[in-house]
């Protein structure tokens, strides 16, 4: 795939100096690769608000309403607007990925327009460095994903690129299912026929974030019921309402 196939969507929420940091130097990085790049901010700080505004190629969104899955679905639905064939997802603390693997993985990703979703996929020696709550409730989802799609692989790193015509079948999502509005699109690109294609490297977490903690564990425990909710949605929904869905998502506005 080439970059200019592609645009970029992204969510921030920097509420404190450490948030801040960390997200700055991904954010920061990710600048460097110079795509149009879509970002809903969930009410960070100021200063890294400014810092945002910084970069010619960002274009920063203000949420219309709270939670993951309303911020990501502004910032896909701007990206979409641009008419661009693909958009890469990411969440904005990837430093590391968009460091050593960004170029990659964009490189190394099917263009044919059969192609739904392309997954940065870790290996199994780097999905084990990650804190054991997150393994235990990412491999729970991911085996239910491969049960639900016949493709045994890891679909929970987060960064992944969507084909745009999927973007407007977040509007069937009524309820808030947070982050597993990416099983949710998963399950909808193979029903309608397109493919699931992961590209598996090696994706470590990062040093400072491999600690466990009680904060940690419940986050991950509400993902793993995300997870789920948004994969029970896809595959339960009635073939009517797929094919009833909304050629075109709402029009975005309100740049923050």
């Amino acid at each position: 795939m080439n970059k200019d196939q592609l645009t970029v969507a992204t969510i921030t929420w920097a509420r404190n100096q450490d948030e801040e940091q960390l997200m700055g130097g991904a954010m920061g990085r990710l600048a460097q690769e110079e795509l149009p790049t879509f970002i809903t901010d969930g009410g960070s700080v100021q200063p890294f608000m400014d810092y945002l505004h910084s970069f010619p190629h960002f274009r920063v969104l203000e949420r219309d309403k709270p939670g993951v899955l309303a911020q990501t679905r502004r910032s896909l639905n701007a990206a979409y607007e641009t008419g661009h064939p693909f958009i890469l997802y990411t969440e904005s603390d990837k430093e590391w990925f968009f460091q050593n693997q960004l170029r990659d993985f964009i490189a190394q990703a099917p263009s044919d327009k059969e192609v739904g979703v392309v997954l940065a996929a870790r290996s199994p020696a780097s999905f084990a460095t990650y804190p054991p709550s997150q393994q235990y409730a990412e491999t729970v989802s991911n085996h239910l994903c491969t049960e639900s799609f016949g493709i045994e692989t890891d679909y929970f790193y987060g960064p992944c690129i969507l084909h745009r015509d999927l973007v407007p079948y977040l509007e069937l999502v009524q309820s808030d299912i947070g982050w597993g509005w990416r099983p949710f699109i998963c399950g909808i690109a193979q029903r309608l026929g397109y493919s699931i294609v992961p590209l598996i490297t090696d994706l470590p977490c990062p040093p400072g974030q491999r600690e466990d903690s009680q904060t940690e564990r419940l986050h991950r425990l509400r993902q793993l019921s995300q997870n789920i909710q948004g994969l029970v949605l896809a595959l339960s929904l009635p073939d009517d309402q797929l094919n009833a869905a909304p050629s075109t998502p709402p029009t975005n506005a309100g740049a923050a």
